[in-house]
């Protein structure tokens, strides 16, 4: 059980991480350095070897492994990443570095995503060394660079160039998962995470004829652009459904008496009412633009134009998103992926997600946990070219009217002290037994 030194580090470790701006404005332009430095320091006083690894100077990993008392049984990865999105100071009721802990609450950029649960891992694994303990399997601790961004720095470069540190390792968990989800009707859902869309960032281009604007011009590369990006906007992409998403909409229908009626699933999701939102997003690949480039001087018409599209495709729903952007590209439209990750699917009926499920209801035996399908991704997805599976398992308990998914890379990003305490010993009681 986790004692109340963990429950006091958990907060402090959360607001320090806070403080430490790791800001990622991608490009390369960030500097995790010093929070590394810092989880380093906190694992080493927990008599482990952790190792500081860098692809490019300041962009640093640490990994760190504690050797279990079953040496049958497989390694779990347990990571999060070290990084952050930009935030405008202006726009905050507290500056966001602050890491200011107020009325029961700590608030800065990274409370939810994700320094909260690097903070609950290192108060988690501290608590051991202090109490002698020691979980069942090997686990391999990694807090990562570049999440944020293109993940190059960070879990690619650790997966690609030194697989040999998550030797043994065949599941891992990190963020998203576990939260408290009311759903205006006094239940409590736990959703887990069992899966993640993959990731299809796009560029178009656009080339026509240059000229001048007060001519006609057949052959305009914003016109052929703008049309494009339209047909991909209104596009009306058809219903699939993954096995992880089936037993997410089976699990909500039966917590609200609902027959799970999958021929016509936007019925079945209005009649979810609020819960709809741990699924709807994922029940369809989705295409969204967002960012236009074009031209250098209003009466000029440029020969070139850009857009940027962020594309998300479900597990083996690839092939079908392809095909679709190059219907909707149209002949005079040129696409490529900027980046590109895969999806990914963990079973639901597993020993892990079993025990995951075990833990929370432990602690919130008035909760409904539900498996559920992230929308986005996580470093979940580099990780998984070593053959491990994924799961999110961040857990927290929060209060009613807390927006916990609109806090990801929002204003005022905060979290309760008691959900820290929460996730702590939640993830004490699963990580000791999975």
């Amino acid at each position: 059980m986790a004692d109340q030194q963990a429950l006091d580090e958990v907060v402090r470790f959360t607001s320090d991480l806070i403080r430490i701006d790791t800001t990622n404005r991608g490009g390369g332009d960030c500097q995790e350095r010093p929070a590394a430095e810092y989880a380093a320091q906190q694992l080493a006083g927990a008599g482990l070897e952790p190792l500081m690894l860098e692809r490019t100077k300041g962009r640093t990993n640490v990994v760190a492994r504690i050797e279990g008392s079953d040496p049958s049984a497989d390694a779990l990865l347990v990571h999060g990443h070290l990084d952050v999105v930009p935030a405008e100071a202006a726009d905050w009721s507290v500056h966001p570095f602050s890491g200011e802990i107020r009325d029961g609450v700590v608030w800065g950029r990274g409370a939810v995503d994700m320094k909260n649960m690097d903070a609950m891992i290192l108060s988690v694994v501290r608590s051991w060394a202090r109490q002698g303990l020691r979980p069942r399997r090997d686990l391999v601790i990694a807090f990562t660079a570049d999440e944020e961004a293109s993940a190059v720095d960070g879990s690619g470069f650790l997966a690609d160039e030194h697989p040999e540190l998550f030797e043994g390792c065949t599941e891992g968990i990190s963020e998203s998962g576990a939260f408290t989800f009311h759903d205006g009707a006094g239940r409590q859902i736990y959703p887990i995470a069992a899966g993640e869309r993959g990731t299809g960032w796009l560029k178009l281009t656009a080339r026509g004829r240059a000229g001048h604007g007060s001519k006609v011009n057949k052959e305009n590369a914003v016109t052929r652009l703008a049309a494009a990006v339209t047909r991909i906007g209104e596009h009306e992409w058809p219903l699939r459904l993954t096995p992880t998403v089936r037993a997410a909409l089976a699990e909500l229908a039966a917590l609200y008496g609902i027959e799970t009626d999958l021929h016509d699933v936007d019925a079945l999701l209005e009649k979810l009412g609020p819960a709809a939102k741990l699924v709807e997003a994922t029940v369809r690949n989705s295409a969204n633009p967002t960012m236009l480039e074009a031209g250098y001087k209003l009466n000029v018409i440029p020969g070139e134009a850009v857009a940027y599209v962020d594309g998300r495709y479900l597990p083996g729903g690839e092939d079908e998103f392809r095909t679709t952007l190059d219907l909707l590209t149209g002949p005079d439209v040129d696409w490529e992926f900027s980046h590109r990750e895969v999806a990914l699917q963990a079973p639901v009926d597993s020993p892990t997600y079993a025990r995951m499920r075990a833990a929370v209801e432990e602690f919130a035996p008035e909760g409904h946990v539900v498996p559920y399908c992230m929308s986005g991704g996580t470093d979940a997805k580099q990780f998984s070219r070593l053959g491990i599976t994924g799961y999110g398992f961040a857990p927290l308990k929060l209060p009613e009217g807390f927006d916990y998914q609109a806090l990801f890379h929002g204003v005022d990003e905060r979290v309760p002290v008691e959900a820290l305490h929460f996730g702590v010993r939640v993830l004490d009681r699963f990580l000791r037994t999975a």
